[in-house]
């Protein structure tokens, strides 16, 4: 059994990367089904792959549950240039039957028409300076781990689930203020390019609002939030989290009577020359 949406959206991946959710990534990739489906760059995170990031069996998995739904369901896959992915630049735009590598896409809604980007060209240190990005990127790496220790304590203590990263974001004023200059150029180019709407990612901050009469959307990651923007048959954006999605699901299967075992049709061959091929593109 499986979800239909008609497209669905992912951004901040980071695959290379040990703080990649990538088995609920796997999982909301194998128990979907989409008409589209839109990466929304740094799906592959390329700046680690190069320093000390390990390429996995299951991120190849993930690339293989892609190249699935384009063979078995048809799914028209676009692929957006993040930051972390941006060896990819030198390339687009580059088309396929069912596949494009591009820098921005316009998706028609029955909602109206959305602007579709990572988000980065906002970000001046990632634009103008890159070393300083890096510098960001590493202590955020550190902080990450910092968070996973802090994380077990905090459930320990029977408290959940707690991300330090998602709290300084919201209290530290500089953080704040980034993130509205962020949503407002971006709301901005949206409204220039005479779209009704513009999702988009790269801060890590999912999000769902109207920002000057525009629908905002970010997708936030699959690093600490595993949210993905979804739309449904009726043309609604929505975006939604992993558990909201594990939850719906389940309940489907329980009122279909069916379990939940692997579909044969998933069973995906992992060849070890796609691992090689993919780490040598991403760190070159």
């Amino acid at each position: 059994m499986k979800i239909h949406y008609k497209t669905i959206i992912l951004s901040d991946v980071h695959l290379g990367t040990p703080h990649c959710q990538i088995n609920e990534v796997n999982d909301f990739l194998k128990y979907t089904q989409c008409e589209r489906l839109i990466l929304n760059g740094d799906i592959i995170d390329g700046w680690q792959l190069k320093r000390s990031g390990k390429w996995k069996t299951s991120d190849s998995r993930f690339v293989r549950l892609i190249l699935k739904k384009m063979e078995k369901q048809g799914t028209e896959v676009i692929y957006l240039r993040g930051n972390h992915d941006d060896v990819l630049r030198r390339f687009l735009p580059l088309n396929f039957s069912k596949l494009q590598f591009c820098e921005d896409y316009i998706l028609e809604t029955q909602q109206g028409k959305y602007l579709v980007l990572h988000g980065d060209v906002f970000d001046l240190v990632t634009t103008r300076m890159k070393f300083l990005s890096h510098i960001g990127d590493f202590g955020y790496q550190w902080l990450l781990r910092f968070n996973r220790l802090y994380s077990r304590w905090w459930r320990w203590k029977g408290k959940g689930e707690f991300s330090l990263s998602k709290y300084i974001k919201g209290r530290v004023k500089s953080a704040v203020s980034f993130i509205s200059n962020y949503e407002e150029q971006v709301v901005k180019l949206a409204k220039a390019r005479g779209c009704d709407g513009v999702m988009c990612g790269h801060i890590h901050c999912a999000d769902d609002k109207r920002i000057d009469g525009v629908h905002y959307l970010n997708s936030g990651d699959w690093v600490e939030s595993k949210t993905a923007i979804v739309e449904r048959s009726d043309g609604r954006m929505q975006l939604i989290t992993y558990d909201e999605f594990r939850a719906h699901l389940n309940h489907q299967l329980f009122e279909g009577g069916d379990d939940d075992i692997d579909d044969p049709e998933d069973d995906i061959e992992v060849m070890e020359g796609d691992i090689d091929v993919l780490e040598d593109v991403m760190t070159a």
